[in-house]
């Protein structure tokens, strides 16, 4: 087994993370079931969704052209061979589902500072608040919710405001176009850990919810499937109150 402590710590951006970092700084992340994870009944969740976009595919002929365009952005993204089909589709299944509302504007990049190891001209690429990627991310999205908590406790200092000893990070990621869930806790000790290059005693726990059908199915298969998209979508909504609470505490 891996020492953690025994790890070299180098001044890097987020996009350079890989798990040896995780192990660096005394991270593990730890799935839960979707009972765990989002903690309440998914039952009526899809009833205020198009029945058209839970279960047609882009060659159906009778569906709207907003669906059409969702499904469009859904068959790029399935077979992307550029991550900005993934950033998009993204992008368009959040705006589909509610999440932008007033005074939220998605954007697909955002570059933040990563104090780490000393060295704060290092960035995390990220958007403000849900982070999207085509490869697997995990230690990237991890890095990323670093910044962003050394990035709000800055902004909060200059508008005179007290700094959070700890803030949860919402996020999801994208791997193809299967969604999964986080919920990252970052706390003062792992900030400053990371900032000054030092091991933390104390272990930060990611908490994931993985979205599949079962151990019955391809391990590929992804929101191209209706039934694995209204599964997913069903995640996407149970997620959104839990994001938004979190949310609010953020200063951007």
């Amino acid at each position: 087994m891996v020492d953690g402590a025994r790890l070299i710590r180098s001044a890097k951006s987020g996009s350079d993370w890989t798990f040896n970092d995780l192990m660096a700084y005394n991270i593990t992340v730890t799935p839960q079931s979707p009972e765990q994870f989002f903690r309440q009944n998914h039952g009526t969740l899809l009833e205020g969704v198009d029945p058209s976009l839970r279960n047609s595919s882009v060659d159906d002929k009778n569906i709207s052209d907003a669906v059409f365009e969702y499904l469009g952005h859904l068959d790029l993204a399935t077979n992307a061979i550029e991550e900005s089909f993934i950033d998009a589709f993204a992008q368009k299944t959040l705006q589909i589902l509610g999440f932008v509302e007033r005074g939220l504007i998605l954007t697909a990049r955002h570059n933040i500072p990563l104090r780490i190891c000393g060295d704060d001209q290092r960035v995390a690429e990220t958007d403000d608040k849900i982070v999207f990627s085509r490869s697997y991310p995990e230690p990237q999205v991890i890095a990323e919710t670093i910044a962003a908590y050394q990035y709000n406790n800055e902004k909060r200092l200059l508008d005179h405001s007290p700094p959070l000893d700890a803030m949860t990070n919402p996020c999801i990621t994208m791997v193809g176009t299967r969604p999964i869930f986080y919920l990252v806790l970052v706390t003062e000790a792992l900030s400053s850990a990371v900032g000054t290059g030092q091991y933390p005693e104390a272990k930060s726990t990611v908490v994931k919810c993985v979205t599949s059908l079962g151990h019955n199915r391809r391990i590929s298969e992804g929101m191209e499937t209706p039934e694995y998209r209204r599964v997913a979508f069903e995640r996407f909504l149970a997620f959104k109150a839990p994001a938004k609470e979190h949310w609010q505490r953020f200063v951007v």
